[in-house]
C-alpha cells in the first residue's frame, strides 16, 4: 500500500464523522501523489503526512450570552490551530449554525496550503461558532462576541494565532471581539484582521477576497490567450466575496448576470447592480427578493438555480459544496469556459473532475481565494510596522500576489507532468513549502 493510501486509511478512521475533513484531505492528498511519491521515504520516515493532516490542537468551549429578553443562550466556540510551521496559524472564524468541529478542521486544513501560496509568513488554523448572527441585535452580537473572546484570548496573540473575519463575522463583530481581548489582555495588538480602519484595520480588506479572485482569473485567461472583456460571469453569494468580486469583474469588462443567497438566486441579464446589492444585503440585511423588487430586469428565483444560467465563467462565492455534477454538466453545455472558486471548496469532486475532464479551466479556492487571507497578513504587517499603507498601494500588492500565485501553482503542476491542472498544482507549490520548513524544524 501507498504511503498515501496508508494515511488516508489512518485518517477516515480517526474522523470517519466529519466528511467535510475527509472530503479535503482526500482531494488534497490524491492530487499530491506524484509529489510523494517521489520523496516517498523521507516523507514516510518522517511522517510528513501523519503530521500534516493532524492539528497541532483542537479547541472546543461554551459560550454563555444573554439575549434581549434576558435569557441565557449557549453555545460551542471553536478554534483549530492546525499548522505554524511557516508563520503564526492564521484563518477566519465562521459564525453560521452549520459550524462543527469537522467544517471547521476543513478549513483549518485547507488553509495551512492557501497561506502557503501566498508567499507570506502564516500559517493554517480556523475557528468560530455555530452562533447565528442573522436576526440579532447589535447589543445580543456584542454579548456573544465578548464571551467567544473572553475564552479564545487565552490561545491567540499577534506572534500565535491571528484571527479574521469569515462567513458571519464582519467588521462589526471583530470590533467587538478586539475590544473584549484588549479589555482582558490589556494590550492594543494586532491580535485580529478585519479591524475597522480608525484601529489598525487595512483598506481594502473588505474587498481583497472577490478582487484577488478576478485578479486570478483574469491572469489564468489571459495566459490562455483570453480576457475578461465581454464575457459573461454567473456568481453565486451575495456576501461580501460575491459582491466584490462582481464589482472588479465589470471594472474589467465583463457582465456579471447572477448572484445568490440562502433562499433564492437574482437573473438580471442587464448586470447585477452593485449598489443596489450593497444596499439590500450590507445596508437592509435583507433578501435578495428585495434587489428584484427594486430592479426591473431582475427576475427572482426560489432555491438554486445560478449554474443553469448561459456564461463563460463561474464564480461560486457562496459555501461549500454547492456546485454539484449536475451543475458542471450544465455549465459545460452551455459553453463555461472557466470556474473559479471564491469560496472553500464549493464545487464537490465529482463536479470538479467533469470540469477538468471537459476542458474547462478550473481553479480550486485554496488559490483563486487567497485573497483574502493575503490582504490579512499585509494588515499584520502594517500592525507589526505601525503605517497604514494607502488603497492603491495594498491593491497593487495584493495584484502582484494572486497573479504570482497564479504562475506558481501553473509550474508546479508542469513539474511533475500535470499541465493544466490547477488544483495539484496549488496543492503541491502550497504543500513543498510548509514541508521544507517541516523538515528544517525537525519533529515538533
Amino acid at each position: 500500500m501507498s504511503y498515501v493510501d496508508e494515511v488516508l486509511e489512518i485518517v477516515q478512521k480517526k474522523n470517519a464523522d466529519q466528511p467535510e475533513f475527509l472530503q479535503a484531505v482526500t482531494e488534497v492528498l490524491n492530487s499530491l501523489r506524484p509529489c510523494i511519491d517521489a520523496n516517498e521515504e523521507l516523507y514516510r520516515k518522517n511522517a510528513i503526512l501523519e503530521r500534516i493532516t493532524e492539528p497541532d490542537r483542537q479547541l472546543m468551549f461554551r459560550v454563555p450570552w444573554v439575549d434581549d429578553n434576558g435569557q441565557v443562550q449557549v453555545n460551542r466556540g471553536f478554534r483549530v490551530q492546525f499548522n505554524n510551521a511557516i508563520g503564526p496559524y492564521k484563518g477566519g472564524l465562521r459564525l453560521h449554525p452549520s459550524v462543527n468541529l469537522g467544517i471547521i478542521k476543513f478549513l483549518g486544513f485547507e488553509q495551512i496550503f492557501k497561506n502557503s501560496l501566498t508567499s507570506l509568513p502564516i500559517g493554517g488554523g480556523k475557528g468560530g461558532s455555530d452562533f447565528d448572527p442573522k436576526g440579532k441585535s447589535d447589543r445580543e452580537i456584542m454579548a456573544f462576541c465578548q464571551s467567544f473572546m473572553t475564552e479564545l484570548c487565552k490561545y491567540i496573540g499577534a506572534d500565535v494565532d491571528v484571527p479574521a473575519g469569515d462567513i458571519g463575522t464582519g467588521a462589526r463583530e471583530i470590533g467587538y471581539m478586539f475590544g473584549q481581548y484588549k479589555r482582558i489582555r490589556g494590550s492594543f495588538e494586532g491580535v485580529l484582521t478585519g479591524k475597522g480602519l480608525t484601529y489598525g484595520g487595512s483598506l481594502v480588506r473588505t474587498e481583497a477576497t472577490g478582487y484577488g479572485l478576478l485578479y486570478l482569473t483574469q491572469e489564468l485567461l489571459k495566459c490562455h490567450g483570453e480576457s475578461m472583456e465581454g464575457k459573461t460571469v454567473v456568481v453565486s453569494g451575495a456576501g461580501n466575496v460575491a459582491i466584490y468580486a462582481i464589482q472588479k469583474a465589470h471594472q474589467m469588462g465583463a457582465k456579471c448576470v447572477t448572484c445568490s443567497d440562502s433562499t433564492g438566486w437574482v437573473y438580471d441579464p442587464e448586470g447585477i447592480d452593485v449598489e443596489l446589492l450593497k444596499e439590500v444585503k450590507e445596508v437592509k440585511r435583507a433578501r435578495l427578493t428585495e434587489y428584484a423588487a427594486a430592479r426591473p430586469s431582475a427576475q427572482y428565483h426560489e432555491g438554486r438555480g445560478v449554474w443553469s444560467i448561459k456564461c463563460d465563467i463561474a464564480l461560486p462565492c457562496a459555501t461549500q459544496n454547492e456546485l454539484l455534477l449536475d451543475d458542471a454538466k450544465q455549465l459545460v453545455a452551455n459553453g463555461c469556459i472557466a470556474v473559479c472558486e471564491g469560496a472553500n471548496m464549493p464545487t464537490t469532486l465529482d463536479a470538479t473532475e467533469y470540469l477538468q475532464a471537459n476542458g474547462v479551466y478550473f481553479v480550486g479556492g485554496k488559490a483563486a481565494n487567497a485573497g483574502g487571507v493575503a490582504t490579512s497578513a499585509l494588515e499584520m504587517s502594517q500592525n507589526s510596522e505601525r503605517l497604514s499603507w494607502s488603497f492603491e498601494e495594498v491593491d497593487q500588492k495584493l495584484q502582484s500576489i494572486m497573479v504570482n500565485i497564479y504562475h506558481n501553482i501553473d509550474d508546479a503542476a508542469k513539474r511533475y507532468g500535470l499541465e493544466g491542472d490547477y488544483v495539484a498544482g496549488a496543492n503541491i507549490a502550497g504543500f513543498e513549502k510548509v514541508v521544507e520548513a517541516m523538515l528544517a524544524q525537525g519533529v515538533c
